[in-house]
Protein backbone atom coordinates (compact mmCIF):
# COMPACT_ATOMS: atom_id res chain seq x y z
CA UNK A 1 0.00 0.00 0.00
CA UNK A 2 3.19 1.83 0.57
CA UNK A 3 2.31 3.09 -3.45
CA UNK A 4 -1.29 3.97 -2.88
CA UNK A 5 -1.72 8.19 -3.27
CA UNK A 6 -4.06 9.44 -0.57
CA UNK A 7 -6.65 11.95 -0.80
CA UNK A 8 -4.63 13.92 1.59
CA UNK A 9 -1.67 14.01 -0.29
CA UNK A 10 -3.60 14.61 -3.20
CA UNK A 11 -5.25 17.81 -1.95
CA UNK A 12 -1.82 19.01 -0.49
CA UNK A 13 -0.95 19.12 -4.34
CA UNK A 14 -0.51 22.91 -5.50
CA UNK A 15 1.30 23.10 -8.66
CA UNK A 16 2.48 20.31 -11.72
CA UNK A 17 5.62 19.75 -9.92
CA UNK A 18 4.44 18.90 -6.89
CA UNK A 19 2.42 16.47 -8.94
CA UNK A 20 5.42 15.11 -10.45
CA UNK A 21 7.58 15.01 -7.32
CA UNK A 22 4.63 12.92 -5.70
CA UNK A 23 4.34 10.51 -8.43
CA UNK A 24 8.36 9.67 -8.22
CA UNK A 25 7.93 9.23 -4.49
CA UNK A 26 5.67 6.39 -5.19
CA UNK A 27 7.60 4.52 -7.90
CA UNK A 28 4.81 5.29 -10.54
CA UNK A 29 6.48 5.82 -14.18
CA UNK A 30 6.25 9.57 -14.97
CA UNK A 31 7.37 9.66 -18.43
CA UNK A 32 3.81 10.02 -19.75
CA UNK A 33 3.35 13.03 -17.86
CA UNK A 34 6.22 14.56 -18.23
CA UNK A 35 6.03 14.71 -21.97
CA UNK A 36 2.06 16.01 -21.69
CA UNK A 37 3.54 18.69 -19.32
CA UNK A 38 6.37 19.56 -21.22
CA UNK A 39 4.16 19.97 -24.29
CA UNK A 40 2.11 22.36 -22.44
CA UNK A 41 4.96 24.42 -21.00
CA UNK A 42 6.23 24.78 -24.55
CA UNK A 43 2.75 25.48 -26.49
CA UNK A 44 2.02 28.26 -23.61
CA UNK A 45 5.44 29.46 -24.68
CA UNK A 46 4.89 29.80 -27.76
CA UNK A 47 1.63 30.97 -27.89
CA UNK A 48 2.98 34.19 -25.98
CA UNK A 49 5.15 34.45 -28.94
CA UNK A 50 2.05 34.30 -31.50
CA UNK A 51 0.60 37.68 -28.88
CA UNK A 52 3.76 39.60 -29.56
CA UNK A 53 3.62 38.41 -33.40
CA UNK A 54 -0.09 39.49 -33.39
CA UNK A 55 1.30 43.13 -31.70
CA UNK A 56 3.63 43.45 -34.08
CA UNK A 57 1.18 42.99 -37.04
CA UNK A 58 -1.62 45.29 -36.23
CA UNK A 59 1.05 47.98 -34.91
CA UNK A 60 2.67 47.53 -38.79
CA UNK A 61 -0.52 47.32 -40.51
CA UNK A 62 0.90 43.57 -41.73
CA UNK A 63 -1.70 41.20 -43.75
CA UNK A 64 -0.53 37.57 -42.95
CA UNK A 65 -2.88 34.70 -43.83
CA UNK A 66 -1.42 31.00 -42.81
CA UNK A 67 -3.28 28.30 -45.55
CA UNK A 68 -3.41 25.18 -43.75
CA UNK A 69 -3.85 22.02 -46.06
CA UNK A 70 -3.41 18.14 -45.70
CA UNK A 71 -5.26 15.05 -45.99
CA UNK A 72 -8.68 14.68 -43.91
CA UNK A 73 -7.55 13.96 -39.74
CA UNK A 74 -4.26 15.36 -40.98
CA UNK A 75 -5.00 17.85 -37.67
CA UNK A 76 -5.26 21.10 -39.56
CA UNK A 77 -8.30 22.10 -37.52
CA UNK A 78 -6.71 21.15 -33.68
CA UNK A 79 -3.79 22.84 -34.86
CA UNK A 80 -4.96 26.27 -35.82
CA UNK A 81 -7.45 26.29 -32.40
CA UNK A 82 -3.81 25.84 -30.62
CA UNK A 83 -2.50 29.36 -32.78
CA UNK A 84 -5.48 31.57 -31.92
CA UNK A 85 -6.41 30.28 -28.92
CA UNK A 86 -4.83 33.63 -26.77
CA UNK A 87 -4.64 35.70 -29.82
CA UNK A 88 -7.11 39.02 -29.91
CA UNK A 89 -9.85 38.24 -31.91
CA UNK A 90 -10.64 41.67 -33.70
CA UNK A 91 -7.81 41.59 -35.62
CA UNK A 92 -7.71 37.46 -36.05
CA UNK A 93 -10.30 35.08 -38.04
CA UNK A 94 -10.40 31.73 -38.96
CA UNK A 95 -11.36 30.87 -42.61
CA UNK A 96 -13.43 27.56 -43.04
CA UNK A 97 -15.78 28.03 -46.11
CA UNK A 98 -18.76 25.72 -47.02
CA UNK A 99 -18.91 24.21 -50.33
CA UNK A 100 -19.85 26.60 -52.80
CA UNK A 101 -23.30 27.81 -53.51
CA UNK A 102 -25.09 28.10 -56.64
CA UNK A 103 -23.89 31.30 -57.17
CA UNK A 104 -20.66 31.06 -56.65
CA UNK A 105 -20.24 28.36 -58.82
CA UNK A 106 -20.92 30.73 -61.96
CA UNK A 107 -18.63 32.84 -60.20
CA UNK A 108 -15.01 33.37 -60.94
CA UNK A 109 -13.06 30.49 -58.54
CA UNK A 110 -10.87 32.99 -56.69
CA UNK A 111 -13.92 35.63 -55.84
CA UNK A 112 -15.11 33.94 -52.62
CA UNK A 113 -12.34 33.74 -51.15
CA UNK A 114 -10.98 37.76 -52.20
CA UNK A 115 -13.27 38.77 -49.41
CA UNK A 116 -11.52 36.76 -46.72
CA UNK A 117 -8.24 38.09 -47.69
CA UNK A 118 -6.85 39.95 -44.39
CA UNK A 119 -7.10 43.25 -44.30
CA UNK A 120 -3.69 45.71 -43.04
CA UNK A 121 -2.76 44.43 -39.10
CA UNK A 122 -4.44 41.49 -39.48
CA UNK A 123 -3.89 37.51 -39.40
CA UNK A 124 -6.27 35.15 -41.18
CA UNK A 125 -5.98 31.42 -40.41
CA UNK A 126 -7.74 29.42 -43.41
CA UNK A 127 -9.12 25.99 -42.70
CA UNK A 128 -8.34 24.49 -46.30
CA UNK A 129 -8.20 27.15 -49.22
CA UNK A 130 -8.44 27.67 -52.65
CA UNK A 131 -6.21 24.56 -52.64
CA UNK A 132 -9.91 22.72 -52.67
CA UNK A 133 -9.25 22.94 -56.64
CA UNK A 134 -5.86 21.22 -56.80
CA UNK A 135 -6.92 18.11 -54.63
CA UNK A 136 -10.28 17.13 -52.97
CA UNK A 137 -12.42 18.56 -55.96
CA UNK A 138 -10.47 16.54 -58.47
CA UNK A 139 -10.51 13.04 -56.26
CA UNK A 140 -14.13 13.74 -55.70
CA UNK A 141 -15.06 14.76 -59.22
CA UNK A 142 -16.48 18.03 -57.79
CA UNK A 143 -14.90 20.36 -60.96
CA UNK A 144 -14.04 19.26 -64.50
CA UNK A 145 -10.85 18.49 -65.65
CA UNK A 146 -10.92 21.96 -67.49
CA UNK A 147 -11.78 24.01 -64.31
CA UNK A 148 -8.64 21.61 -62.54
CA UNK A 149 -6.53 22.78 -65.65
CA UNK A 150 -7.60 26.39 -65.49
CA UNK A 151 -6.95 26.45 -61.82
CA UNK A 152 -3.08 25.79 -61.84
CA UNK A 153 -2.86 27.81 -64.86
CA UNK A 154 -4.03 31.17 -62.58
CA UNK A 155 -3.03 30.15 -58.75
CA UNK A 156 0.44 31.20 -58.83
CA UNK A 157 -0.17 34.42 -60.76
CA UNK A 158 -3.24 34.96 -58.66
CA UNK A 159 -0.83 34.69 -54.93
CA UNK A 160 2.03 36.57 -56.88
CA UNK A 161 -0.73 39.48 -57.00
CA UNK A 162 -1.33 39.35 -53.78
CA UNK A 163 2.10 38.72 -52.38
CA UNK A 164 2.88 42.08 -54.43
CA UNK A 165 0.16 43.59 -52.86
CA UNK A 166 1.57 43.18 -49.67
CA UNK A 167 0.02 39.91 -48.12
CA UNK A 168 2.25 37.14 -46.79
CA UNK A 169 1.33 33.92 -47.97
CA UNK A 170 2.62 30.35 -45.54
CA UNK A 171 0.95 27.93 -46.66
CA UNK A 172 0.87 24.70 -44.82
CA UNK A 173 0.47 21.33 -45.89
CA UNK A 174 -0.35 18.13 -42.85
CA UNK A 175 1.52 15.34 -43.81
CA UNK A 176 -0.10 11.93 -42.21
CA UNK A 177 0.68 8.36 -42.77
CA UNK A 178 -2.57 5.98 -44.33
CA UNK A 179 -2.64 4.09 -40.93
CA UNK A 180 -2.52 7.60 -38.93
CA UNK A 181 -5.25 8.63 -40.92
CA UNK A 182 -7.39 5.32 -40.61
CA UNK A 183 -6.43 5.07 -36.87
CA UNK A 184 -8.14 8.92 -36.53
CA UNK A 185 -11.21 8.49 -38.59
CA UNK A 186 -12.00 5.34 -36.19
CA UNK A 187 -11.40 7.36 -33.26
CA UNK A 188 -14.01 10.29 -34.65
CA UNK A 189 -16.63 7.27 -34.83
CA UNK A 190 -16.10 5.83 -31.46
CA UNK A 191 -15.61 9.83 -29.82
CA UNK A 192 -19.58 11.18 -29.34
CA UNK A 193 -17.29 14.50 -29.36
CA UNK A 194 -15.86 14.38 -32.94
CA UNK A 195 -19.02 12.62 -34.60
CA UNK A 196 -19.62 15.77 -36.50
CA UNK A 197 -16.14 15.50 -38.05
CA UNK A 198 -16.92 12.37 -40.48
CA UNK A 199 -18.68 13.49 -43.86
CA UNK A 200 -18.43 10.83 -46.71
CA UNK A 201 -15.50 12.44 -48.07
CA UNK A 202 -13.73 11.49 -45.04
CA UNK A 203 -15.18 7.90 -46.07
CA UNK A 204 -13.33 8.12 -49.18
CA UNK A 205 -9.87 9.03 -48.03
CA UNK A 206 -8.44 5.39 -47.32
CA UNK A 207 -10.33 4.28 -50.62
CA UNK A 208 -9.02 7.16 -52.43
CA UNK A 209 -5.49 7.55 -51.17
CA UNK A 210 -3.55 7.05 -53.91
CA UNK A 211 -5.76 9.31 -56.00
CA UNK A 212 -5.21 11.70 -53.61
CA UNK A 213 -1.09 11.56 -53.77
CA UNK A 214 -1.42 12.00 -57.31
CA UNK A 215 -3.18 15.38 -57.42
CA UNK A 216 -1.26 16.63 -54.18
CA UNK A 217 2.08 15.77 -55.88
CA UNK A 218 0.69 17.57 -58.95
CA UNK A 219 -0.16 20.36 -56.81
CA UNK A 220 3.10 20.52 -55.46
CA UNK A 221 4.84 20.78 -58.76
CA UNK A 222 2.74 23.17 -59.77
CA UNK A 223 2.28 25.53 -57.33
CA UNK A 224 5.58 25.57 -55.10
CA UNK A 225 7.34 28.39 -56.52
CA UNK A 226 10.16 30.85 -54.81
CA UNK A 227 7.54 33.49 -54.20
CA UNK A 228 5.24 31.58 -52.20
CA UNK A 229 6.49 27.56 -51.23
CA UNK A 230 4.77 25.33 -50.17
CA UNK A 231 5.73 23.70 -46.04
CA UNK A 232 4.87 20.07 -45.23
CA UNK A 233 4.65 19.39 -41.83
CA UNK A 234 5.08 15.67 -40.96
CA UNK A 235 1.91 15.60 -38.70
CA UNK A 236 1.47 12.18 -37.10
CA UNK A 237 2.17 13.53 -34.13
CA UNK A 238 -0.49 16.11 -33.59
CA UNK A 239 1.11 17.98 -30.97
CA UNK A 240 4.66 17.99 -32.30
CA UNK A 241 3.19 19.30 -35.49
CA UNK A 242 1.52 21.99 -33.36
CA UNK A 243 4.26 22.96 -31.89
CA UNK A 244 7.05 23.08 -34.91
CA UNK A 245 4.34 24.98 -37.13
CA UNK A 246 4.32 27.72 -34.63
CA UNK A 247 7.93 27.94 -34.57
CA UNK A 248 8.33 27.91 -38.22
CA UNK A 249 5.39 31.13 -38.35
CA UNK A 250 7.04 32.49 -35.19
CA UNK A 251 10.92 32.41 -37.44
CA UNK A 252 9.50 33.90 -40.15
CA UNK A 253 9.06 37.21 -38.61
CA UNK A 254 11.27 39.81 -36.62
CA UNK A 255 8.20 40.76 -34.36
CA UNK A 256 9.01 42.91 -31.54
CA UNK A 257 10.22 41.32 -28.24
CA UNK A 258 11.23 38.22 -29.88
CA UNK A 259 14.40 37.67 -28.38
CA UNK A 260 12.86 37.38 -25.36
CA UNK A 261 11.13 34.16 -25.94
CA UNK A 262 11.29 31.85 -23.46
CA UNK A 263 11.40 28.70 -25.76
CA UNK A 264 13.26 27.94 -29.02
CA UNK A 265 11.92 29.49 -32.50
CA UNK A 266 13.90 27.38 -34.79
CA UNK A 267 11.48 24.57 -36.43
CA UNK A 268 12.83 20.91 -36.55
CA UNK A 269 14.11 20.72 -40.07
CA UNK A 270 13.27 16.47 -39.83
CA UNK A 271 9.68 17.85 -38.97
CA UNK A 272 9.13 20.93 -41.09
CA UNK A 273 10.88 21.28 -44.32
CA UNK A 274 10.11 23.31 -47.84
CA UNK A 275 8.74 20.87 -50.67
CA UNK A 276 11.95 20.92 -52.58
CA UNK A 277 13.62 19.27 -49.95
CA UNK A 278 11.10 17.15 -49.24
CA UNK A 279 11.04 16.02 -52.93
CA UNK A 280 14.83 15.56 -52.98
CA UNK A 281 14.66 12.95 -50.27
CA UNK A 282 12.51 10.79 -51.44
CA UNK A 283 14.42 10.87 -54.89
Amino acid sequence: MANKITKEELLELKTKEDLLKLLSGKQVSISKIERTLAYEKDLRYLQMELVKLQNWVMKNKKKVMIIFEGRDAAGKGGSIRRFVEHLNPRSMRVVALNKPTELERGQWYFRRYVKELPQPGEIVFFDRSWYNRAVVEPVMGFCSEEQYKTFLKQVTEFEQMLMEEGVEIIKFWFSIDKEVQMARFTSRKTDPLKLWKISPVDEKGQELWDRYSHFKEEMFTHTHTMVSPWTIIHANNKKVARLESMRYILSKFDYDGKEDALTYLNPDPNIVMRYQRLNHLNA
